[in-house]
């Protein structure tokens, strides 16, 4: 069990985590998002009876995905495209104010930072932007996208960037995996 002390570590994605990561995909969508969206709009979303890990896995392997542990296991996951572009970030339900997101975001501004982005930006559901703009981002604009059919709602946030290894504003130093090759 984890205690409330302990602080999420940050690794790279591998094969392993398919079905972890994909179980927090749903997880959050389903039982956090859905306090803001309707049951149509979650079943889109999610759609978690069309999801399995192996197809999962190409995805997240295609991406600079990374994932948050607490005492070894999955706590959340992200990724991050060289131009600054998140296109998920989730949190396990069990583990949400446990710190899990905000070393996500920062493990993101790191990374991006390290390949030359200016600014990180994501398509934010309702659920996530008080979280999102508690770390600087600001709504760019608000969006309808249609997914399967249902129109959603969501925010284009960008957050500029200071320099090469700037953290999350706010956000404490990251505590490396020591297992994690540099």
């Amino acid at each position: 069990m984890s205690t409330d002390l302990q602080r999420p570590r940050i690794r790279p994605y591998e094969r392993a985590d398919a079905a972890r990561t994909l179980e927090t995909f749903i997880a959050a969508v389903t039982r956090i998002a859905a306090a803001d969206y309707t049951r149509e709009q979650i079943r889109a979303w999610a759609r978690p009876e069309q999801r399995d890990p192996e197809s999962w896995h190409p995805e997240m392997n295609g991406r600079n995905s990374f994932v948050a542990t607490l005492d070894g296991d999955v706590a959340g996951f992200s990724d991050v495209a060289a131009d600054g572009r998140i296109d998920m970030m989730f949190v396990s339900p069990e583990q949400q104010r446990r710190g899990v997101a905000r070393e996500l975001l920062a493990e993101a501004e790191r990374r991006a930072g390290e390949r030359g982005a200016e600014e990180l930006y994501a398509d934010v559901s309702i659920t996530a932007r008080p979280l999102f703009e508690r770390y600087g981002f600001r709504v760019e604009r608000e969006q309808r996208p249609v997914r399967h059919g249902i129109e959603l709602v969501n925010f284009r946030m960008r957050k500029r960037l200071t320099g090469p290894t700037a953290g999350a504003a706010g956000v404490r130093p990251i505590v490396r995996d020591p297992a994690e090759p540099e």
